[in-house]
Parts: C-alpha cells; sequence; structure tokens
C-alpha cells in the first residue's frame, strides 16, 4: 500500500505524527546549531525534533507533485503579497492532482465589518490591533531590530475571500471554497487542525487541476 505524504508548513510546535512539518523560524534554525542550539531559550518552548527547517517562499524540499494535502495556519499573512504568490506557487507544484491545499488565516473581511460597527474613538486603533497591522512601538534595541528584520511576527499582507481566491485561480488551483473546522473529507486534516485557530477566521480549501 502506497503511503499519502502529507505537508504542514509554519506549523511552529504543533507537528502530528504522519505529517511532513516545516517552520521557517530563525529560532528554530539557532536551535539546530550544534552546542549554540543547547543555549538558545528565546520561546517558551522548543521546536520539537520533529519539525524541520523550510521555508516555503524559497520551496520545501519536497518532490514535485508528491503530496496528497498540503495545511497551513496562520501563516500566509506574515506574508508580504510577491512571496505570498512563491508560497501558493511552490504549494500547487508539491501538490500531486487532485491534492488538496487548505488554508486558514485572519479574516480581513471580518474585520473590517468589526471595525464599521464600532462607533467609538478607538475603532481605528482596535483595528489596528486586531489585524496585526502596523506597529505600535518602533524597535530601538538591537535584538528588537534583528527580530524585527528576521522575525516573522508582523501580519504583513491580510486577505479576505474573494481575493486569495483570485490568487489562487492564478496558481491553477480550482474547486475553491470557504471551509470550517474539520469539515474536510480527509480525515487527515483532522489531525492538524485546532479549533482555536479558527475563531473568526477564513478557511480556505482547494484543489490542484
Amino acid at each position: 500500500m502506497i503511503q499519502k505524504l502529507y505537508v504542514q508548513f509554519g506549523s511552529h510546535w504543533d507537528s502530528p505524527p504522519g505529517w511532513l512539518n516545516f517552520d521557517a523560524s530563525p529560532t528554530l534554525r539557532l536551535e539546530r546549531i550544534p552546542l549554540i542550539g543547547k543555549l538558545v531559550k528565546k520561546n517558551t518552548q522548543r521546536f520539537p525534533i520533529s519539525v524541520r527547517y523550510g521555508d516555503i517562499v524559497k520551496g520545501l524540499p519536497v518532490a514535485d507533485n508528491s503530496c496528497q494535502g498540503v495545511y497551513c495556519s496562520h501563516v500566509l499573512e506574515h506574508l508580504s503579497l510577491d512571496d505570498c504568490r512563491k508560497a501558493l506557487e511552490n504549494t500547487h507544484r508539491i501538490l500531486k492532482k487532485g491534492g488538496i491545499f487548505r488554508m486558514v488565516l485572519p479574516d480581513l473581511e471580518y474585520y473590517i465589518n468589526q471595525y464599521i460597527k464600532d462607533r467609538s474613538a478607538e475603532r481605528a486603533t482596535t483595528f489596528m490591533q486586531k489585524t496585526g497591522l502596523g506597529q505600535q512601538k518602533r524597535p530601538k534595541r538591537i535584538v528588537e531590530m534583528v527580530s524585527d528584520i528576521f522575525g516573522n511576527s508582523m501580519h504583513r499582507w491580510m486577505w479576505d475571500f474573494d481575493s486569495l481566491s483570485q490568487e489562487l485561480r492564478r496558481c491553477n488551483f480550482n474547486t475553491i471554497k470557504r471551509v470550517k473546522f474539520g469539515d474536510s473529507f480527509d480525515r487527515s486534516f483532522r489531525e492538524v487542525e485546532k479549533i482555536d485557530r479558527w475563531k473568526n477566521c477564513l478557511g480556505i480549501e482547494c484543489k490542484k487541476n
């Protein structure tokens, strides 16, 4: 029996067995340096050994047309527009024909509607904070500047269903639909999805032609 390949990128600390899990965090790279890596204590916990370093923008070390499914949770909004387009192209490349790409990310339309409904004087500040756009404080210390340059904590480009669907079509994905937590017919995605990552968010599933 041929084993199906499932890939998650931007996995952070979530690395379910049966999935090939990648993350592009600079901290992960530091943790994997012999000897020096043991001294790195930036996060509250270390990356699981099953998480591999891999950047979807540059391309993952995965064979073309090999994946049955690819998943990402709260990753695309941290990429610039050009980088996001490259990430979608690279995702399409590694999927086999009929393979599923499933994603969840903040829903720009939801936050815009919340902004419109909010008539308080703080609505603009609330919108900027909730969407992760802009900066509340400019980095001043060296460590903060380095983290700002090489880290991926900021939201660089936000999406709604229509705009992201258009980008997916450009990459030749089809059967693009809005989805909810745990509703994929492919049960493998249930192993990687976390319900707290889906609240008020945009879920999309599509297939490779």
